[in-house]
């Protein structure tokens, strides 16, 4: 971002106004997009089986956490929030996550279950939204996904009370050591308030950028139990 403001703004004596500049420099950000044709006759039926057809492609050509989706929550009055959390698993029945229950977002879930989250791969110049509902996974779900997780992560989850005020990351680290003393050579069982979170979608949005800002966006809602595929103006 530094070498953008060097390359747009004057030197400061050169500019009677170096905020104002600056903040203009920010609008001068653009990218065009050019993106494939993303047409009806090119989406799937099933709205799963055309995330699955767009995170396989992300997952090959993209780096870095191409599983990162934006979770927006809202509490029962109504205030939102959101975050990024990272996909751990998909199927017919929905999109699934893993958090502590009592964190900021797993309380909002549970007093407001509706939420949305959004995937954004910048270099397929691509995002996928998607509405519905979230509830627990099973128990024994929560389980098995905890058991594969590094042992470190294990702890951590078990030392962190997420979302609560901590006097200082030194806290945090004499509470992670408690917890390797505690479980030193022993079996690191799952904290009874952390699992997952399953989001069963009513609503998913494919958005493929294309030129001039005229891009494709194909929804699907479901209704009495089936999907209906429309397309929505850029």
């Amino acid at each position: 971002m530094f070498s953008f403001f060097r390359r747009w703004i004057p030197a400061k004596d050169e500019v009677s106004k170096p905020k104002t500049a600056a903040r203009q420099a920010v609008e001068m950000l653009r990218r065009e997009y050019a993106g494939e044709p993303f047409l009806e006759e090119h989406v799937s039926e099933d709205p799963i089986r055309q995330f699955a057809d767009w995170f396989d492609e992300a997952v090959d050509k993209i780096k870095t956490d191409p599983n990162a989706m934006i979770l927006a929550t809202a509490d029962q009055d109504g205030k939102p929030s959101s975050r990024t959390v990272l996909l751990k698993g998909y199927d017919e029945n929905g999109f699934v996550f893993y958090t502590n229950y009592g964190s900021r977002k797993g309380r909002q879930i549970l007093e407001n279950p509706q939420v949305s989250i959004t995937f954004y791969w910048p270099e397929l110049m691509r995002q996928i939204h998607i509405e519905g509902q979230a509830e627990k996974v099973s128990e024994e779900q929560s389980d098995a996904y905890f058991s594969k997780r590094p042992s470190a992560s294990q702890l951590s989850a078990l030392a962190s009370s997420q979302s609560e005020t901590v006097e200082s990351r030194k806290t945090l680290e004499k509470q992670l050591k408690a917890m390797e003393k505690k479980f030193s050579g022993g079996k690191i069982t799952r904290p009874e308030n952390w699992g997952g979170f399953r989001v069963k979608p009513n609503r998913i949005e494919f958005w493929q950028g294309r030129l001039n800002r005229l891009h494709d966006r194909i929804c699907y809602k479901k209704k009495d139990g089936e999907w209906k595929i429309f397309r929505l103006a850029p």
